[in-house]
């Protein structure tokens, strides 16, 4: 059965972005980063809030354009419209039969792309599968939380750690249902 894999980038105090949305101080380069864009090739489908989807913005995607070419993109927003849509993007609303069918329907695993507040509202629910951590050696002090304010405790079994150039690890647990 497929899985809903969270593959995000995170500070050491749970961060995925610092505050106003500073991403600057994530390792951009090296083993473990190419380890990471490799990995993100066997993806066909990616699921992604809002917040997540427009932050792109600021990396030059063009609205309504997948940020990711080879997948399917789904969207999950109660207040994002675009005009023009490509073919691969589909906004959908926070639904968890929807979420089963995509995960269902998907010829890969999904790739939980972010962000804090959908990924929390999917740990809630208990649609995530698996949690790969690229876990950068920085402290934020704030910022986008893992998991926004979900409270769920949850436990996870190891499957793989590797550590990388420029103190980068990748972690990867399977959670516990």
């Amino acid at each position: 059965m497929k899985k809903i894999i969270y593959y995000v980038a995170t500070s050491l105090d749970g961060f995925i972005s610092g505050p106003n949305n500073d991403v600057s101080n994530f390792v951009g380069e090296g083993n473990g980063v190419e380890k990471y864009l490799s990995d993100l090739k066997q993806f066909s489908t990616v699921m992604m809030g809002r917040k997540t989807y427009e932050f792109g913005y600021l990396y030059g995607l063009t609205p309504g354009q997948p940020a990711y070419p080879h997948m399917e993109h789904y969207i999950f927003s109660d207040s994002l419209h675009l005009e023009n849509a490509h073919d691969l993007l589909h906004i959908e609303t926070l639904n968890i039969e929807r979420i089963q069918e995509i995960k269902e329907q998907s010829p890969t695993d999904v790739y939980l792309c972010g962000g804090g507040e959908f990924a929390g509202w999917l740990l809630d629910h208990g649609q995530i599968d698996i949690l790969k951590l690229k876990i950068n050696p920085i402290i934020l002090g704030g910022g986008v939380k893992l998991f926004g304010d979900s409270k769920t405790n949850v436990n996870m079994n190891l499957q793989e750690s590797q550590v990388y150039d420029n103190g980068l690890q990748i972690v990867t647990y399977e959670l516990i249902k």
